[in-house]
């Protein structure tokens, strides 16, 4: 399975800094994707990241490559939101690029499942 993952970097989860944010959300991703075995892709060759801040910038090189994608992994819907109800025809668009839009909101590796 391909697919590619999103961490938004400006937002702060249960209380904790930007910082443990992104840690939070970048351990949970990455158990996730190790765990289900997702190959993840990099759409764009001068990318510093594997995976995607900026959801504008994941739109445009998902129209530059146009290339259909198993899933699109993200911590869960609250890092979305902001961005789905400012730009709602936006996200219209990324969605159609994946087969799964997948949330990984809490994943407990010792029952090997999404909580």
């Amino acid at each position: 399975m391909r697919g590619i993952y999103f961490i938004n970097d400006q937002i702060q989860l249960n209380d904790l800094s930007k910082e443990e944010s992104v840690q939070l959300q970048e351990e949970s991703l990455l158990d996730y994707i190790h765990e289900h075995k997702i190959q993840i892709v990099k759409l764009n060759p001068y990318q510093l990241n594997d995976h995607y801040t900026l959801l504008h910038a994941l739109l445009y090189d998902l129209k530059k490559v146009n290339a259909p994608l198993d899933c699109f992994i993200y911590y869960s819907e609250k890092v979305l939101n902001d961005f789905i109800l400012t730009y709602p025809a936006r996200w219209l668009m990324i969605k159609s690029y994946f087969d799964t839009m997948v949330p990984v909101i809490s994943y407990d590796s010792s029952h090997k499942s999404i909580v």
